[in-house]
């Protein structure tokens, strides 16, 4: 699950780690009045964000740095009556419904700050680099020395020698190393008490000199969250942050009849029982030069309803031409998927074609089943084996 940067702001702020004022608006009138507010207690500027799941909004044109409330006004304008469009956003781009109105900071250097489940060496992971504020993917393949990596303990943690170590590799001086070991130590433990599998700080920045911070003070200005779904029935706090706008419809609705989905950018979909199989299946149709429309996993105990809904999600997509159904039966019995596949077809209606696969428990059965109903689904057709299936389903939407 991921959250809204104002969300994770607050976070940051409960576990200590020190975050600029602001606040979530949902309108304009909402953005200028918070505006009006930060810059009478004292902020220099205001900075007015787009709260989206996606990145790139900088470069799109969704962070404006505002002087005044009237510019802060203009922006929420802009950004509320625009979608946003970035490289990590569909081709249409995405509504903003959120924004955020913060206090801007003077910045003298950025950092990169996150912790990270490392799935090759099976620990958590610091990573950390000087250079932040940038895409820390590009500064990892061009610059790879650039990035610091530590291992945490898989019991205790990140200790603080080695918060206090990466600080200083990272060129911290003075006072700001402690303020830095204390924020990784601070987003080392909120990761681990969140059931996290991301918690990023990009940029964590040092801002000038003054009278009262001699050395710069050390701050989070934007961060991002992403939450093992698994465990979220331990937190309740992170469940009521969860924005269903943000998120597909159609994976939405998979979710409430516990299917796994995910829409591509193909015309073939794609009903298998099981993960691995679901690749195999998207494979095996590139191969044949066809184009998965989805990834859509119905289980190893999928019911008649279950299997009729999958067909539903799948063809409300207008891209799909043709769908796959290659189910091996285990747990799930061919006969039973198959008389649960002629009764969906039949609720749903068929106007593309239908090619199945089915092997395992049964199959003998199964293939009478489908024979028995062929002229009842004209567009529906068996075959022998996977690959036997690519290649029809692929030549049936060429």
């Amino acid at each position: 699950m991921k959250i809204h940067e104002y969300q994770a702001r607050q976070l940051l702020a409960d576990a200590g780690i020190p975050v600029p004022g602001g606040k979530m608006v949902e309108s304009v009138q909402d953005a200028a009045a918070e505006a009006k507010r930060l810059f009478a207690g004292g902020a220099g500027i205001v900075v007015v964000k787009a709260q989206v799941h996606a990145g790139g909004r900088g470069k799109a044109g969704f962070v404006k740095v505002c002087k005044d409330a009237a510019e802060a006004e203009k922006a929420a304008q802009f950004m509320l009556s625009n979608r946003m469009v970035s490289p990590q956003t569909p081709p249409e781009g995405l509504e903003v419904r959120r924004l955020l109105v913060a206090a801007g900071v003077d910045i003298a250097k950025e950092y990169y700050l996150a912790i990270v489940t490392d799935r090759a060496r099976r620990t958590n992971t610091l990573i950390a680099s000087a250079e932040g504020g940038v895409e820390i993917e590009h500064v990892a393949a061009t610059r790879p020395d650039a990035i610091v990596k530590v291992a945490l303990d898989p019991l205790c943690g990140l200790s603080a020698y080695q918060a206090r170590e990466t600080a200083f590799r990272l060129g911290f001086k003075g006072k700001q190393v402690a303020q830095a070991a204390d924020a990784m130590m601070r987003l080392a433990g909120l990761f681990l008490a969140k059931d996290a599998s991301l918690a990023e700080i990009n940029p964590l920045v040092v801002t000038p000199a003054s009278a009262e911070h001699p050395d710069g003070q050390v701050i989070a200005i934007d961060a991002k969250f992403n939450f093992d779904d698994n465990a979220l029935f331990r937190h309740p706090d992170l469940r009521a942050m969860f924005d269903p706008t943000e998120e597909d419809p159609a994976e939405m609705r998979a979710r409430e009849f516990e299917l796994n989905y995910v829409s591509l950018d193909g015309n073939i979909g794609c009903l298998v029982n099981g993960a691995g199989l679901a690749m195999s299946t998207m494979d095996i149709v590139k191969l044949h030069g066809g184009d998965p429309a989805n990834f859509l996993d119905v289980g190893g105990g999928a019911t008649e309803q279950a299997i009729t809904e999958a067909f539903r999600i799948i063809l409300a997509d207008p891209k799909v031409k043709g769908v796959l159904v290659n189910i091996f039966g285990g747990i799930m019995q061919c006969d039973r998927v198959a008389r649960a596949v002629v009764a969906s077809a039949k609720t749903v209606g068929f106007k593309v074609p239908l090619v199945v696969r089915l092997e395992g428990t049964n199959v003998a059965e199964a293939r009478l089943v489908l024979d028995a109903a062929r002229g009842e689904i004209p567009t529906m057709q068996s075959a022998s084996d996977l690959a036997d299936a690519a290649r029809k389903v692929c030549a049936a939407v060429a």
